[in-house]
């Protein structure tokens, strides 16, 4: 019996040895791979970003992508989720369902980065006429992913299952009247037919060194729930107050409520959370007090019930305010994204992927952050996990990194190898897990 045993043990190692020497060699393919592809991946780049698109307006990113997945011989569905396209990869042999994300949206800013490919497109946003820029980096995902997909089904009859390769629109939130991004591709069955077993998915970061990557288990990144406050008062002239109801005064004490919630009512030891008005209109002229002030804002917490309590605290706050003052106020809240939370079992398990991809040294955990992501909502079906990526050119302050959604926001095309090697490793890494 324990002549069998022993070589029962060998026979185990011998096996073990080879499935890994077959995952190394997988990745040297890769790795060549990656640098072959690299130019192609920086114009695809540059071309999307040129040509950036607002949410569910993707046409032209769209068309892209799904020209290029159909030339790899993927099943491919087009405008799911309005404008998103979906390219599914069956691997040469049985195994899971891999999900892998990008993101494909631009931002309504006009561009003042000094590039040759600076977007100098225009649209409509909510009425208004905007530029349109890739300001958050969505074109370096949807080129990273289209690079990873081409590597991948390069190595087709070497995979162990499938792979989705879903590129989606509206992460910055789908214009007003509309659905969108994710919470839409979901809905639509993104995540089915056949299920996926785990996703993921990256954010490339202008203020993280190239060839970089950081992460975090658990709640990574927070919620983001919108809030739309309408204060009414009674108007009057500006040299008699007194006569009226004055909502501008009665808000100015409302915006600093909101923020004795973060400040004295929230266990911030427990959470981050940050309120933040970032809209307030008033009134027509200087000397007239106005019936009515409107606000609206964002909440970000990384801790549900600290969410729900938070949410009740400025209703409550806002009213009371109002009440004090003689004025009556109307609050809602729409949640627009959910935390972002990394499942600590994949992490652990995915880590050293990402550190073939990148160097061992290259990869570390960081703090939560305050920024919202919808990849939030791949999360309640599938186990997931998603992390950042450098893009800040090597040398750099990342104090005076651009941020951002703003006109200067700035990536180095130099980044994107090391995402689309990590996306291939992943793959590899957990097709072959034990």
């Amino acid at each position: 019996m324990r002549k069998l045993s022993f070589i029962g043990v060998l026979i185990f190692l011998s096996v073990s040895v080879f499935a890994q020497n077959d995952i190394i060699k997988l990745k040297e393919k890769i790795a060549v791979a990656a640098d072959k592809i690299e130019p192609r991946c920086i114009a695809w780049r540059r071309d999307i970003h040129e040509h950036a698109e607002l949410g569910n307006r993707e046409f032209k990113t769209a068309k892209i992508i799904a020209e290029h997945l159909k030339k790899l011989g993927l099943e491919v569905k087009e405008g799911v989720g309005k404008t998103g396209v979906v390219g599914i990869l069956k691997g040469g042999k049985p195994g899971p369902c891999i999900g892998l994300r990008a993101d494909m949206d631009g931002l309504p800013i006009v561009e003042k980065v000094n590039v040759s490919f600076a977007s100098k497109e225009k649209s409509t946003y909510n009425g208004q006429e905007v530029g349109v820029m890739h300001a958050c980096g969505h074109d370096t995902h949807v080129a990273m992913l289209m690079s990873a997909a081409e590597i991948l089904t390069g190595i087709k009859s070497e995979l162990k299952g499938t792979i989705k390769f879903i590129f989606q629109p509206a992460e910055e939130g789908p214009p007003e009247g509309e659905e969108g991004g994710a919470p839409l591709m979901v809905e639509e069955g993104v995540m089915d037919d056949p299920k996926v077993d785990a996703i993921f998915g990256l954010h490339i970061e202008s203020n993280i060194e190239v060839g970089q990557i950081q992460y975090k288990p658990g709640a990574f990144m927070a919620s983001s729930d919108w809030f739309h406050i309408i204060v009414k008062g009674k108007g009057s002239h500006g040299s008699q107050p007194w006569l009226g109801v004055d909502p501008i005064a009665i808000s100015a004490q409302i915006i600093e409520g909101l923020q004795t919630i973060v400040s004295r009512q929230s266990e911030l030891t427990k959470a981050p959370v940050v309120i933040t008005v970032g809209k307030i209109n008033a009134g027509v002229r200087s000397n007239i007090i106005p019936d009515e002030c409107v606000m609206d804002g964002t909440i970000r917490t990384l801790d549900s019930k600290m969410q729900q309590d938070v949410h009740q605290r400025i209703k409550q706050t806002v009213i009371n305010i109002a009440e004090a003052g003689g004025a009556i106020a109307e609050v809602s809240i729409d949640t627009k994204t959910l935390v972002t939370y990394n499942t600590p079992e994949l992490v652990k398990q995915m880590i050293p992927s990402l550190q073939s991809a990148a160097g061992i040294a290259n990869v570390t955990e960081r703090e939560w952050v305050t920024g919202a992501e919808d990849f939030s909502y791949y999360g309640t079906k599938a186990p997931s996990f998603f992390f950042y990526l450098g893009g800040m050119p090597k040398g750099n302050d990342p104090k005076n990194a651009p941020p951002h959604h703003t006109a200067g926001f700035f990536v180095d095309d130099a980044g994107m190898k090391t995402g689309i090697k990590a996306f291939c490793h992943l793959v590899i890494d957990y097709m072959n897990k034990k």
